[in-house]
């Protein structure tokens, strides 16, 4: 039961961590960002030749990554995504295809496999309630904690915070009152960018640097989305703990190839009671129609 618990928090925690950049920027400009799991590989890529090709120190590294993976979020909006804002089938497209093409991009480089990894922040293990767990599972609870408080500090008590919140709820009133959409929306992008690598520098270090693992992420970006409510800092925190947790009991109990069907089927049972997700704040289908 103790490694249930302990290991169901650290899955959930980086179920979060993986679900919070995508959900951020759905949240702020209405972007469903497609590209979110190339810019996790991507990122993970660029630390990884930082530290190894040119020998920087691994904090250097971490972040060199994030700069350069904001850089590359910003540039995306505005160069692909700015002129077909609002068309939401173009935007799934265009997000798609780049993500395709850098994901695909990184497997012909050579340079992913499973020889390719991104060392621990803190190497070794502990022993909690007899239960041997990774520093590094300990250092994802941590971190993704105090970056959910981080957020949730800017977006309330910082001008820029306060604006993304305008947007959000209202995205003609934020423009009637004077703000830039096009640039917070390009500022998501990045934040977003950011939180995709952030992740990836928590996760990829338990396992190696693989091409599979772009799409991974995505997928449970979007399933932890989907039911914990896009937008919803709280809804994606719900969801993951329900996921993660979910995902641990079967792998304990039964085993690891029931992981997805437990997955999939939590979130069919969730959106058949309420389709917007538990905290999602889109329309219910009966108000659309």
């Amino acid at each position: 039961m103790a490694g249930l618990l302990i290991f169901g928090l650290a899955k959930s925690m980086e179920l979060a961590l993986v679900a919070i950049g995508f959900s951020f920027v759905f949240g702020i400009s209405g972007i469903a960002n497609f590209a979110y799991g190339a810019f996790y590989l991507l990122g993970g890529f660029l630390a990884y030749i930082l530290l190894n090709s040119l020998g920087l120190p691994y904090w250097m590294s971490a972040v060199g990554s994030i700069l350069m993976l904001f850089v590359i979020g910003a540039l995306m909006y505005r160069f692909a995504v700015q002129r077909i804002r609002g068309a939401i089938l173009s935007e799934v497209i265009v997000t798609m295809g780049l993500g395709i093409f850098i994901t695909e991009m990184l497997r012909a480089s050579g340079f992913i496999g499973h020889n390719r990894y991104l060392p621990a922040f803190i190497p070794g293990y502990v022993e909690i309630a007899g239960i041997g767990i990774e520093n590094q599972r300990l250092m994802i609870i941590l971190i993704g904690m105090l970056l959910f408080l981080i957020l949730w500090a800017v977006t309330r008590y910082t001008r820029i915070g306060l604006a993304f919140r305008a947007m959000s709820q209202d995205e003609l009133t934020a423009l009637s009152i004077g703000l830039n959409n096009n640039y917070l929306a390009l500022l998501s992008m990045g934040i977003g960018a950011v939180l995709a690598v952030i992740a990836a520098l928590c996760i990829i270090p338990q396992g190696f640097l693989t091409v599979d693992g772009a799409y991974d992420v995505l997928i449970y970006a979007l399933a932890v989305g989907v039911l914990g409510g896009l937008g919803s800092t709280t809804g994606i925190i719900i969801g993951a703990f329900i996921i993660g947790y979910a995902q641990t009991a079967t792998a304990t109990l039964f085993s690891s190839q029931w992981v997805m069907v437990v997955t999939f089927l939590a979130i069919v049972l969730v959106l058949f009671i309420k389709p917007s997700g538990i905290f999602g704040k889109q329309k219910e289908l009966e108000e659309k129609v």
